[in-house]
């Protein structure tokens, strides 16, 4: 009976495997539609290299963002103040640098330290003083707001020194882009290929060998192309390859290691993670110090792109890391998600933000879409767990 309930429970866990990864074509491809319709509407000018470099750009910072906030819903709980977060790790890094005369390394080590003591403060009060993560989180969204108003003295504060936006502005050269276009090709083989043996080693479902090698050369393609046409403009932006190493690291995290596994089966049930032996409130608490680190890197990236910190930095970027979430397959019920539908979420909201104003589309009907977005999203994910259930 025991290895029949093994087999039924690894059965069970291949299938949703198949159906996360399937989930995962199905995204790129409304993303390659959502480019090919911007692409006619504005007649070519989306997708040209420079647009695109300024897409990519724009999208590293709520990619950045993502990857945390999917740790957390995961988890089963939610962050509504990182934007007031990024706003303030970015102005204290400016403050130290303008004001005080600070190096760019010390600034950003205190913005980066300052993320973690948010994170860990706001973590504190839901794992172990049992307040509820969305009044935490929300009273931390105004509390911080108006602790930037209060040391910025409502002024911008700029500029920065040219290291320091070089963190936000700057490329790589065009020669270190291909080279790591083909490091990263030669890792998705290899990773491809080991997954695909250890799941047949196990007897879980597998593509087609055929399906499968078109999957790494389509995922070649990409990295190729997207080297291209990055190459093509001035290089690839410094925040995308960021984004790139952080997208590596947490991916790691969430699917190699214990803590990433624990977080998904404690937003999955609780309950039976706590019978099982799992620390709930340390593993949770840790989220939400990760997600105090990924701002603090956020409110960096951000500070240098604008070239100095303004009282309205970070405004509504939790609701564009949620947003990317869920559109990228994050179950608002927890238990369910990826950084890499994340990702790919925060991707379709930059190009739907970058797409409507190349079309010089109204401000509030910006709003309109992306909010009607929102809600078919978590409507499918809610009928999806409702017929899974």
């Amino acid at each position: 009976m025991a290895t029949q309930g093994a087999l039924a429970v690894g059965s069970h866990a291949s299938r949703s495997r198949f159906r996360f990864d399937l989930q995962a074509y199905v995204m790129v491809i409304a993303l390659l539609v959502i480019w090919a319709l911007f692409f006619i509407l504005t007649k070519g000018t989306f997708l040209t290299p420079r647009n695109l470099s300024n897409l990519a750009r724009q999208m590293s910072i709520t990619g950045i963002l993502a990857m945390g906030m999917v740790l957390i819903i995961v988890a089963g709980h939610i962050d509504l103040s990182i934007g007031s977060v990024v706003g303030l790790c970015g102005a204290v890094a400016a403050i130290l640098q303008v004001r005080m005369g600070w190096t760019t390394p010390a600034a950003v080590l205190v913005a980066l330290m300052l993320g973690l003591a948010v994170g860990l403060w706001q973590g504190f009060w839901v794992c172990y003083l049992r307040v509820p993560a969305f009044i935490v989180t929300l009273g931390g969204m105004m509390i911080f707001r108006g602790v930037i108003l209060g040391v910025t003295e409502g002024q911008t504060i700029s500029p920065l020194e040219p290291d320091f936006v070089r963190i936000g502005q700057s490329f790589l050269p065009l020669h270190i882009g291909w080279l790591l276009a083909g490091l990263a090709a030669l890792c998705c083989i290899y990773l491809r290929l080991k997954r695909r043996w250890e799941r047949q080693r196990y007897g879980f479902e597998i593509l087609p060998l055929p399906l499968e090698l078109a999957a790494i050369a389509g995922i070649i393609f990409l990295i190729g192309l997207a080297v291209l046409v990055m190459n093509s403009y001035e290089g690839v932006p410094i925040p995308v390859l960021l984004l790139l190493l952080l997208a590596v690291v947490f991916v790691v995290i969430s699917r190699k290691t214990k803590f990433g596994r624990y977080l998904y089966a404690i937003g999955g049930n609780a309950e039976a993670a706590r019978l099982s032996g799992i620390d709930i409130r340390r593993n949770t608490l840790l989220a939400f110090v990760l997600m105090g680190l990924l701002c603090g890197i956020g409110g960096v990236v951000l500070t240098a792109r604008l070239n100095g910190a303004t009282t309205s930095a970070g405004t509504s970027f939790e609701m564009d890391a949620i947003a990317s979430c869920v559109i990228g397959g994050t179950s608002l019920m927890g238990g369910v998600g990826s950084v890499v539908g994340a990702i790919i979420g925060a991707l379709v909201m930059a190009s739907l933000d970058n797409g409507m104003v190349l079309l010089n589309t109204p401000t509030f009907w910006q709003y309109i879409v992306k909010g009607l977005i929102l809600m078919v999203a978590v409507l499918i994910d809610f009928q999806t767990k409702q017929r899974t259930a």
